[in-house]
């Protein structure tokens, strides 16, 4: 089946733009059917066309859905280098609250009229979901947001901070930055003191096991029995605080699902195809 694609650009309530792309089966675009919208959000040192997310996104817009992609305004890219950390500046003050508000802005831009007559939205079933990081922040926008009906998360967080020692917090203020070091790319990534000042101010916001705690739609947990980043006991704490989260563990899957960067394959791997099939079959049928 073949796909519409639009790639444009939202700016966001700070005037700071960010980079989105949209799909939709093509016959779609022709009858004017509306669709459940699936709204994306990419991890730390992520980006929204990593790996193989467009491949990802595309197998699930053919399956009618419409499916956007978004980079967070101040994750190191730029709309003109979309997939480096070209603006270091910006993700050396990104905060978890600002992610917050970015996800707000495209869920307020595509319940906007002028959009959900341009592309086939159904602005009454918005679904979010979210990678490591994005999968965090999916989760605390879905309990504040009446408007979102379904979450899925991927390899998600439990909870900011964990690893936020006594030493390391003491030592962050003193010199005001601390370095994150990107393997993938070799770029020490800066991360400025005023990220933990936010999280402080705004802690209630931020809670993420009492956002999870709180939700009542529909929630999938994807996760990797080998992820090496966010390892599979977390699912467990999940569980102990929603009971009725839908969750599937996938066989030797890690953090991305078997992506890389770059993904120079027109086939998912084994891992991300078992993600998409669970995707679909949930958001069918809860």
């Amino acid at each position: 089946m073949e796909e519409c694609k639009e790639e444009f650009i939202i700016n966001n309530s700070n005037g700071k733009p960010m980079l989105c792309d949209i799909r939709f089966p093509k016959h779609y675009s022709e009858i004017k059917e509306k669709m459940p919208i699936i709204i994306f959000s990419h991890g730390f040192k992520g980006f929204k066309d990593f790996g193989c997310f467009n491949l990802i996104a595309s197998e699930i817009a053919k399956s009618g859905y419409v499916f956007l992609k978004f980079n967070f305004s101040m994750n190191g890219t730029t709309p003109d280098y979309p997939d480096t950390f070209f603006d270091l500046d910006a993700f050396a003050e990104n905060t978890f609250s600002q992610e917050l508000n970015d996800l707000g802005d495209v869920i307020d831009f595509v319940n906007s009229s002028t959009y959900i007559e341009k592309y086939p939205i159904d602005n009454k079933e918005i679904y979010l979901m979210g990678h490591s990081m994005g999968g965090g922040i999916s989760i605390l926008k879905a309990n504040e947001d009446a408007r979102i009906k379904k979450i899925i998360t991927l390899a998600s967080i439990f909870e900011f901070g964990k690893f936020w020692n006594t030493e390391m917090l003491n030592k962050w203020e003193k010199v005001g930055i601390r370095y994150e070091f990107n393997s993938r790319t070799k770029q020490d990534m800066p991360l400025k003191y005023i990220i933990y000042q936010d999280f402080l101010r705004h802690f209630d916001r931020l809670n993420i096991p009492n956002a999870i705690k709180n939700i009542h739609i529909p929630f999938c947990l994807i996760h990797g029995d080998m992820d090496e980043t966010v390892p599979v006991l977390v699912v467990d704490a999940f569980k102990k605080t929603n009971q009725n989260i839908d969750i599937h563990i996938i066989k030797d899957a890690n953090h991305t699902f078997g992506m890389t960067q770059p993904w120079n394959q027109n086939i998912l791997p084994i891992a991300c195809s078992e993600l998409v099939a669970k995707i679909l079959v949930f958001t069918a049928t809860n």
